[in-house]
């Protein structure tokens, strides 16, 4: 019995102690030495666990090794896929974007297409547009890019047209030089290059390189002043009668893949054909002699009479 005794003593002075701790505090500090007695204690116990996760780092298998590099080569691909479709559909729009303010400045409708194929000829510089007669496309339409004029449509399909390049050599385009206007005509050049040949440009003919060539409107084919080409040579043989002219392309000809076709504006041509038959009419009328023109006056001012 005193053994028990004892032991109820000894939950009791447990239970006060523990009451006033709770309530007054006063084993904190003798908790926070024990802290530091205990400590090795942990870490000791700690052991075999850090050891065991050790282990299974060294003697991870090379199978899983293998694996988990392949899963992550394939998640690496995925993402640079990914990355670069991201890419292409950024400079796509780009491209859409500049196209449609090219567009802005055109006079009539303009019809979007694509180029889906390249004429295997290297002699024959043609592309094929996925836009044909069902969508009203006829042949000699002006096909043109965000940058600059490409070509003319020459064979029109059901649903594509082929259309001939301005580097073709059977292909002349009708310019000006945007500068001060001197008119000239831009051949394919007859080599493979993708570049034109002024033709019949006279020595006394200014033009000079980085001149801006643009469409001059003439044979009413083209949009007029819309851009052509930059001439990047001028050589002028003191033995021939034609200076020979090269120039560069502005359009996108080897990697462009949205254009536009320009269907004529009905208003604007019969505007443009009234203004060049006034214009022609005007220049034909002889000028008026010193009495017509002050009899003219005199007939169209009333006098007055003095009263």
């Amino acid at each position: 019995m005193a053994l028990e005794y004892r032991a109820l003593a000894f939950i009791l002075l447990a239970v006060c102690i523990m009451f006033a701790d709770n309530r007054f505090d006063y084993l904190d500090k003798v908790r926070y030495g024990l802290g530091f007695a205990t400590t090795p204690v942990y870490w000791v116990a700690d052991i075999p666990t850090r050891v065991s996760f050790w282990i299974d780092d060294v003697f991870v298998s090379r199978t899983d090794l293998l694996e988990e590099n392949a899963q992550l080569r394939e998640e690496l691909l995925l993402a640079q896929r990914e990355l670069q479709l991201m890419e292409s559909l950024a400079r796509e729009n780009s491209r859409l974007l500049q196209l449609q303010e090219a567009s802005a400045v055109i006079n009539g409708e303009v019809l979007p297409a694509e180029i889906i194929n390249v004429s295997p000829d290297p002699f024959s510089k043609r592309v094929l547009v996925n836009k044909g007669a069902r969508e009203g496309v006829f042949v000699g339409q002006p096909l043109l890019d965000a940058n600059g004029l490409m070509g003319q449509v020459d064979e029109v399909l059901p649903f594509t047209s082929w259309v001939l390049l301005i580097t073709d050599s059977h292909h002349v385009t009708p310019v000006e030089v945007n500068r001060n206007g001197e008119r000239a005509l831009a051949r394919g050049s007859r080599t493979t290059a993708a570049e034109l040949e002024l033709e019949f440009v006279t020595q006394t003919q200014d033009m000079k390189a980085g001149d801006l060539l643009v469409s001059s409107g003439m044979g009413q084919v083209y949009p007029k002043n819309y851009p052509v080409a930059e001439i990047i040579s001028v050589f002028a043989d003191p033995g021939q009668s034609f200076s020979t002219v090269r120039a560069r392309p502005l359009a996108q000809l080897d990697s462009t893949r949205h254009v536009m076709l320009v269907f004529e504006d009905k208003d604007s041509e019969a505007q443009s054909a009234v203004e060049e038959a006034i214009s022609l009419s005007a220049e034909d009328m002889p000028p008026a002699t010193a009495p017509q023109a002050e009899a003219a006056d005199s007939n169209s001012v009333p006098q007055v009479e003095d009263q």
